[in-house]
């Protein structure tokens, strides 16, 4: 074998992007198809001896399988030569635990290495959700589109129960997995909140600009709400200051949310609407003095 040659097939041609990537096409042709006499040769070396130089032959003999597989997951809205970049570590992985002996060609080996490390990507990519995370749920994501060519369903569109008890039968799972798998691509992949509503027109404002949340913040609500705890208890201490009557006529008058009027509550007691109305300022600024007594015993506590 001549120098050139032998360099040529140490070597898997760069892949940088979109633009390069009809030249890499190109440049994988020039690698020759190599008969099953001497792909087993090159395998025995590689195992027997883990020869560098045979690996990069037999890798790079099949660089255009990994090109063609990888191009029945454009339909993905990812970078075709960054999926052929993953293709080609699925490549080099079956490469490397390729048995000659068993009888089989490196391509039938090879593939199911190549689609996984494709498919793997795709689900780490396409959403920063998790998911996929079984067996049936991957074969869910990559078959589904499939599933509702062949059964005429339409892509933007909820499933008809009836299609979704035939997919969930097909493929083993659960139907609400179903929907919920056909909704979360019927929306497609993550987007950038800082996209431009309308291009990149000037000023256009971005998505995020819409995602306002006028509720409080967690912070401010987890605050408030120990605040809220706080002065709950500091009340429940500074009542016990209070005799029975004077405890009953407050709570009545003003901790309820159906407070009674003096009228009812002089029935109760059998006084004047005008006592009532004394008793409850005076509970109420015996109340004040406790409230702000414990505070204090609390801030010195802190302190």
């Amino acid at each position: 074998m001549s120098e050139k040659r032998t360099t040529r097939s140490a070597s898997v041609p760069a892949l940088g992007g979109e633009q390069s990537l009809n030249r890499y096409l190109a440049e994988i042709k020039k690698f020759p198809v190599l008969t099953a006499e001497q792909e087993y040769m090159l395998a025995k070396r590689y195992s027997e001896h883990q020869d560098p130089e045979a690996a990069a032959q037999l890798v790079t003999s099949h660089l255009r399988l990994v090109a063609k597989i990888a191009m029945g997951y454009r339909g993905y809205g990812l970078p075709v030569s960054d999926l052929i970049s993953e293709g080609n570590v699925g490549l080099m992985q079956g490469v490397k635990k390729f048995e000659p002996d068993r009888g089989f060609r490196l391509a039938t080996y090879a593939m199911w290495w190549i689609k996984a490390s494709i498919q793997e990507y795709i689900l780490r990519t396409w959403s920063l959700v998790k998911m996929g995370t079984t067996a049936a749920q991957k074969k869910l994501f990559f078959n589904l589109r499939r599933m509702k060519k062949n059964l005429e369903a339409y892509e933007d569109s909820d499933l008809h129960p009836d299609d979704v008890a035939k997919i969930a039968t097909d493929l083993g799972v659960a139907e609400q997995e179903v929907i919920n798998m056909n909704r979360r691509m019927m929306m497609g992949g993550d987007a950038s909140l800082n996209v431009s509503l309308r291009g990149d027109e000037e000023g256009a404002g971005q998505w995020q600009d819409w995602l306002t949340d006028d509720r409080p913040l967690q912070d401010e609500t987890v605050a408030d709400a120990e605040e809220a705890m706080v002065r709950h208890e500091m009340l429940t201490e500074a009542m016990e200051s209070l005799n029975e009557r004077e405890q009953h006529i407050l709570t009545e008058r003003r901790l309820t949310d159906n407070p009674q009027t003096l009228e009812e509550l002089s029935q109760v007691y059998d006084v004047s609407r005008e006592r009532i109305r004394q008793i409850e300022v005076r509970a109420f600024e015996k109340l004040q003095k406790a409230m702000q007594r414990i505070a204090g015993e609390k801030l010195l506590a802190a302190a």
